[in-house]
């Protein structure tokens, strides 16, 4: 490369970069209060949209100038809607759940009166920080943000926001340095494919590059299906252009001149927020032909997947964007040797091409400091269930699991206890109590039966039946099968068949050694990742959890009062207060009835055992309680009916 090709990237980008400062300067020094607000699907759906109406129309009902900022997710789900206000001689404070009227009453008593309304606060920030510097608060201590370093802070849908915090910079360098060398410092910062199989990033793009073919291609696997997941589509909401430039430096280290986001179509927001990014990427030179004068020419596709969870599988995603069935392959021959339309091609998830730019930036070293030897840098995980702060975390690998769930996520909600924890989606392996100090890493959770996936979370408290949650995500992946495969296609079903028995209080014996010895048979047998994955969450809940299958089977109990067919509910009228109707209003079947005395009682043969009047009940009288049908007539009689 000589000085004149150097000279010419540089000059296109820095041109880029003023233009950028320009456009954004006067938000950055308006004297006057910046508000701004989550608006991933996340804060939608909790009424984010609502909430900056109320914002506009208070602000013009008091003529109070400011300044609105539309951002992504900050990770907080739990908290939405979310906003961060800015007010000059104030420190930024970030507000949680900010309904309308609360909207309305921070312009009145923030703006107007100079009352704060600490009360309503999640956190103070230093000034012009919108990371949060409250370090009693772990959530925001214990994280170590690299992907999502700007999530939640810059506007999705204005790339000048993300270049002026140093956004495509990556890419520049990346234009200037030899492809080789940029694979061999992706290789040596010890990236592994964030989608699950923890693949290192360096090796498959070197494979790529090696690879004898006229035409190459870079795809981005964001076809995220995992139930509870929403890793990818975050990240695509809130800075898809981070995305789109560790696409761009792929396809300038493997020689590919196209790409492809294969998202799937469930996710409105995030094919609207990628779409207007990459129209605004090729308008300022940054994607497309002739990328910032330099000869290199990348141009990126979005392709809307139709929701096939197998379409996650490199081979199924290949064949459902050549306009095939989505159904796996035999490998070898693998994409990077023979993939799309027979060119070499690398398939990468969201969150492993988003880590390139950081990589670049800051140097294979830095990234190595973070995480451990074998599993360099962060994770990133949806935490759902149980928990008292669900959301979006990312830790640096290494972390163990009682951090996460316990000190970063707020532990178990309603004084309960932890039972288990799932990790790695409907393929992934249910852990006990027991296993809270194993590390999050690949080989770690491997070890331990589980798997890092693409970084879905469920925690499970201890009302949490463990066969009805092997029965959940069995069912979710068998109808989810492609049905290529008949170890996968019927082997799944005879052991859905089986759990299904098993829950509703007519397993047999013996059922318990045939769900172990079939669930090994279909993953030595299945041809993909699906089906040799899917019988983990059965493998692992029988491995720790196996006294409640016996109590199921032999029983004909569930010992966590879960499943319908082997849960009844009874009311303890030593407990039931008189003239309390909480658990009548709440009944769907109207099965509860008021006796002489005016207590209550519940009709078994009306009772469809949904557990409303349990939720019902005054925490201080606790009468409604859970017993096994069989062991219901001895425990409760039923009172003489008010006539």
């Amino acid at each position: 490369m000589n000085p004149e090709y150097h000279e010419k990237v540089n000059h296109q980008f820095k041109a880029l970069q003023e233009e950028a400062e320009t456009r954004r300067k006067p938000f950055r020094e308006a004297a006057v209060p910046k508000i701004h607000i989550g608006m991933a699907t996340c804060g939608i759906a909790s009424g984010a949209l609502e909430t900056k109406r109320a914002f506009e129309e208070a602000l013009a009902e008091h003529q109070i100038q400011a300044l609105i900022h539309t951002v992504g997710c900050i990770g907080h789900c739990y908290a939405e809607p979310v906003v961060i206000v800015e007010n000059p001689g104030f420190p930024a404070i970030l507000y949680y759940k900010v309904t309308p009227g609360k909207a309305r009453m921070i312009v009145k008593s923030f703006f107007v009166d100079g009352d704060p309304l600490f009360e309503h606060l999640l956190g103070a920030m230093e000034q012009n920080d919108l990371i949060p510097a409250v370090m009693d608060f772990p959530r925001f201590s214990q994280e170590k943000k690299v992907v999502t370093e700007w999530c939640g802070i810059v506007d999705p849908e204005d790339i000048y926001d993300y270049i002026t915090r140093g956004g495509y910079s990556s890419l520049v360098k990346a234009l200037q340095t030899n492809p080789e060398e940029i694979i061999r410092e992706v290789a040596e910062s010890g990236l592994r494919g964030r989608g699950g199989a923890g693949f290192p990033t360096g090796r498959k793009w070197a494979l790529a590059r090696e690879a004898k073919g006229n035409e190459k291609m870079v795809i981005c696997n964001a076809d995220e299906g995992d139930p509870g997941a929403y890793m990818d589509r975050t990240i695509l909401e809130s800075n898809p252009h981070q995305l789109l430039e560790g696409m761009a430096i792929s396809g300038l280290a493997v020689g590919a001149k196209r790409g492809i986001v294969y998202v799937r179509a469930e996710y409105p927001l995030a094919v609207k927020t990628l779409t207007k990014a990459l129209l605004q990427a090729e308008e300022c030179g940054l994607l497309g032909k002739n990328i910032l004068g330099s000869g290199f020419e990348f141009i990126v596709e979005l392709f809307q997947g139709s929701g096939a969870f197998v379409c996650g599988e490199e081979t199924a995603l290949i064949a459902s964007l050549e306009g095939h069935r989505g159904m796996p392959c035999v490998r070898p021959p693998y994409p990077v040797h023979q993939g799309l339309w027979g060119w070499p091609t690398v398939i990468n998830n969201v969150k492993t091409l988003a880590s390139v730019p950081p990589i670049l930036n800051h140097g294979a070293d830095w990234y190595k400091t973070i995480g451990t030897e074998s599993s360099a840098g962060t994770a990133i995980f949806s935490v759902v269930g149980d928990v008292v702060h669900p959301g979006l975390v990312e830790i640096p690998m290494g972390v163990d699991l009682k951090t996460l769930i316990i000190d970063i996520c707020g532990g178990i909600p309603n004084r309960k206890t932890f039972k288990a924890v799932q990790i790695g989606g409907p393929s992934g392996g249910c852990l006990p109590s027991d296993f809270l100090e194993t590390p999050i890493d690949f080989d770690s959770l491997k070890g331990a039966g589980a798997m890092m996936g693409s970084g879905g979370m469920v925690v499970m408290d201890e009302d949490t039946c463990m066969v009805d949650v092997a029965r959940y995500f069995l069912d979710f992946t068998q109808k989810e099968s492609c049905g290529k495969c008949t170890f996968c296609r019927i082997g799944s079903f005879q052991l859905l068949r089986i759990l299904e028995r098993i829950t509703k209080g007519e397993g047999r014996e013996g059922d318990l050694e045939r769900l172990e010895a079939l669930a090994l048979e279909i993953k030595d047998g299945s041809l993909c990742g699906l089906g040799k994955t899917a019988p983990n969450p059965i493998i692992t809940s029988l491995r720790y959890f196996r006294e409640e299958y016996e109590a199921h089977v032999n029983e004909k109990r569930c010992p966590a009062g879960a499943c319908r067919a082997l849960t009844a509910f009874y009311i303890d009228l030593d407990k039931c207060a008189r003239g309390c109707d909480a658990c009548v209003g709440s009944c769907p079947v109207e099965a509860i009835f008021t006796t002489r005395d005016r207590k209550k009682g519940i009709d078994q043969t009306l009772c469809v055992r949904c557990g409303e009047c349990m939720a019902a009940c005054p925490a201080e009288y606790n009468a409604v309680k859970k017993v096994s049908p069989r062991h219901l007539a001895p425990v409760v009689e039923r009172p003489e009916a008010h006539p």
